[in-house]
């Protein structure tokens, strides 16, 4: 669920455009990637902050979002966030609430590089016997994924070669423009092109890698899944994605996870589900029937009489709660099963009982399933 943007600043429905930019100023020093170096989140929080700080400082789109949400500054109904200001990003907004020819509220000038960018957070879809997601399981995960590259050390340079400082930015990763956006003028900062914004470049490649830091290699991680998933849950690994290019952080790896189907089993909530087929006379008489629970074998003991449908619960025998102490209940339905075919003296032990109950049947060649049978033809 989208955060809402009157949270994210940390203001009321009410607050006036003057007490917005306040809160969005003191909140974008704490937050801005700048001042958050080892937290690779920084940037995606502030990026947050800043959309919200957009559309709520804009009279018009803050009308729309009261009365439509998120999906009413979006899409077509909205402007796009590089557009709204500019197109220049986060850097341009904070630049020019904060410092424009340069300065930043965390002290020096000049912004240097920004660093090797991180890797890309990967996907893989995993799939687990029901069993598994029951009690939990350590499975192996394989992957082909970039890792980096052993030969430069990440580098991208080659052997006795070190990479070199950038002469388009001057080392500095990025280029400055002046442009004018609906909040007037403001200095844009991007990434450098000759150098993709990391202030340095390749003269002599890696033979292994070409210059990139990493190479592409299969890698198989052993995941721990714990006991109580289900079907369609996400593990997060973090730090075991791709590796960033040029010694850059790696990203994280995200595992989708897919049950199969249990053959006698199924899940409600944290309840273990599944149905005991009987017949006629082990549901009149009773009847002692052998369960293979997920557990183990148990006796399950049918009193005379039960009916069907009748529901047996066995306490935490179910699936443990994932978020929570203890187990599920195993729930044992009874189904009775009526026979479809019967041999002559089975028929005559049923007629025999039916006649004794004064129950009428008949046969289907004249008896009462030929006039029920007439009565719909």
């Amino acid at each position: 669920m989208a955060a809402d943007y009157y949270e994210l600043l940390g203001v009321s429905r009410t607050a006036s455009a003057d007490e917005i930019k306040k809160a969005y100023r003191k909140r974008a020093r704490d937050l801005h990637p700048d001042a958050n170096p080892d937290n690779p989140e920084a940037a995606e929080q502030f990026k947050e902050l800043s959309k919200a700080y957009a559309v709520l400082s804009d009279d018009d789109q803050r009308a729309r979002y009261d009365r439509f949400g998120e999906q009413g500054v979006g899409g077509a109904g909205g402007q796009n966030f590089d557009d709204l200001f500019g197109g220049g990003g986060l850097g341009d907004i904070f630049e020019a609430f904060f410092g424009g020819q340069g300065g930043n509220p965390f002290g020096g000038g000049r912004r240097g590089p920004s660093g090797p960018p991180r890797g890309q957070d990967m996907e893989v879809v995993v799939t687990i016997d029901f069993e598994q997601s029951v009690f939990g399981a350590q499975i192996p995960v394989e992957l082909k994924l970039p890792q980096r590259c052993d030969t430069c050390d990440g580098s991208g340079a080659g052997e006795g070669t070190q990479p070199v400082t950038c002469s388009e930015c001057d080392g500095a990763g990025q280029v400055r423009r002046v442009r004018q956006s609906v909040l007037g003028q403001m200095v844009s900062s991007s990434p450098c092109p000759r150098c993709g914004g990391l202030g340095q470049v390749i003269t002599t490649p890696c033979e292994s890698c070409r210059g990139e830091g990493r190479v592409t290699v299969d890698k198989t991680y052993n995941v721990d899944v714990p006991a109580g998933v289900v079907d369609g849950s996400t593990l997060r690994l973090t730090r075991r994605g791709a590796a960033g290019p040029r010694g850059g952080a790696p990203g994280d790896l995200y595992v989708h996870l897919r049950v199969r189907a249990h053959e006698r089993y199924w899940r409600v909530d944290d309840d273990l589900v599944t149905d005991v087929p009987i017949s006629i006379a082990q549901a009149a008489l009773g009847t002692k029937v052998l369960l293979p629970t997920l557990d183990g074998d148990e006796d399950l003991i049918v009193p005379p009489g039960t009916q069907p449908g009748h529901e047996f619960v066995l306490r935490n025998r179910g699936v443990p709660r994932l978020q929570g102490r203890g187990r599920g209940d195993l729930r044992v339905i009874l189904r009775v099963d009526v026979p479809t075919k019967l041999s002559g003296d089975e028929r005559k032990l049923l007629e025999s009982y039916a006649e004794g109950r004064g129950e009428e049947v008949g046969e289907f060649s004249g008896g009462l399933f030929s006039k029920i049978k007439s009565a719909f033809s």
